[in-house]
């Protein structure tokens, strides 16, 4: 983030302290129950997430040549791959034979993907370079058989793919002028610390709502979080279908003294995104969590979430290891008692029928824009079933 943005969202900060105020929505909003309830909007969700190009991870995920993952978190089978000339490419990990998957789970130093069904084989560009049997095939044009591409854009330490050929995807479009901001992190230096995946009885809509709002600190965290953070205060910036909150740790008071050159508003605060549709990434001082989190396919009141713990240097000793796991401990120990029991219950709730609509305040305009846009994308999408 540039030193100047930086300084503008501090004075920000400092001036909501000194005022007793936070960043406002221009009016309260009213959200229907069966947003987090009917089968109907799922279906038309997961369709609308299956549109939208995808985060999978920082580059760490693929680190060299040779390396490769596999990807099924959206229902669609995906093979991410680092080539031989350190190019990222993304394809349907699908066999052109008969539809079987060409690889599985993760690795390195991998030149050729073979299925593991008759055998055909392909490059890590995709190409098709191996046919058991190839005589079996004639009349069969084996050039245009080679693994479907998809597009693909390894961005600011970042790896973007759509999961369908025809969708574009062009990082500095898509991210609606966050790209830069995202990129000056260097998450191209980051390595993974751990992963943690949480199965709730919640409506994947009402987890992304836990992050979006610093009113509930004080009364719902009252020994982890709100001790170190100020409650119902918070920035926000829309960025197209994106955007950030800002909110402040006690330490930012702190740079009150301080010459302004000196500001960090990283260290003094944390910073989430939520990267449209469904990946939340949060700027923690000295580490990063990214969230992917995703409907279940068949119910709308359960969901599937992923936490990646990026750390910006490897833990070499035992205490580093220390350090980190102490901090995965609070973020799964917060998340766990505390917000997503709360959000399983107001799921449960919604199935007794008291009420139609829940109420989004004037001081939580990060959690209005996100259930507005969402509900706009699906009514502008004609492709949604």
């Amino acid at each position: 983030m540039q030193h100047t943005t930086q300084v503008a969202l501090v004075r920000e900060l400092l001036g909501h302290l000194d005022a007793g105020t936070t960043a406002l929505a221009e009016n309260v909003m009213r959200n229907r129950v069966d947003v987090y309830t009917d089968r109907d909007r799922l279906e038309r969700e997961w369709s609308m997430i299956r549109r939208t190009p995808q985060y999978f991870g920082l580059s760490c995920r693929l680190p060299e040549p040779g390396s490769y993952a596999t990807d099924d978190e959206t229902g669609v089978p995906v093979l991410l791959a680092r080539d031989h000339d350190g190019r990222f490419r993304s394809f349907l990990n699908v066999c052109r034979h008969r539809g079987s998957r060409v690889a599985s789970g993760q690795g390195s130093g991998r030149t050729k993907f073979a299925c593991p069904y008759h055998g055909w084989t392909y490059d890590c560009h995709g190409r098709l370079v191996g046919v058991p049997g190839r005589e079996s095939f004639a009349g069969v044009d084996l050039s245009v058989r080679n693994l479907v591409e998809l597009p693909a854009r390894e961005y600011g330490g970042m790896l973007w793919s759509a999961l369908d050929p025809s969708i574009p995807l062009e990082p500095d479009p898509f991210l609606a002028g966050l790209g830069s901001e995202l990129a000056s992190y260097g998450f191209e230096n980051y390595v993974h610390y751990a992963r943690s995946t949480l199965v709730r009885r919640m409506n994947w809509k009402m987890v992304i709502d836990t992050f979006l709002e610093s009113y509930h600190f004080a009364v719902l965290h009252p020994h982890t979080v709100h001790p170190i953070f100020f409650p119902n205060l918070s920035l926000f910036e829309p960025f197209g279908p994106h955007l950030r909150e800002v909110f402040a740790r006690r330490t930012i008071t702190e740079l009150r003294g301080c010459p302004k050159a000196d500001w960090n508003l990283v260290t003094h605060t944390v910073i989430i995104y939520v990267l449209f549709p469904s990946t939340v990434l949060v700027m923690q001082g000295d580490h990063a969590e990214i969230w992917r989190v995703f409907p279940d396919a068949n119910r709308p009141d359960s969901s599937v979430i992923h936490l990646d713990f990026y750390t910006p240097e490897p833990a070499e000793t035992d205490s580093a290891r220390g350090h980190w796991d102490r901090n995965l401990e609070l973020v799964l120990r917060t998340v766990e008692d505390e917000d997503f029991p709360t959000g399983e219950g107001i799921q449960s709730g919604f199935r007794a029928n008291a009420q139609t609509e829940v109420v989004y305040g004037r001081n939580e305009p990060a959690l209005q824009h996100w259930q507005r846009t969402v509900t706009e994308e699906l009514a502008n999408r004609t492709d949604s079933p």
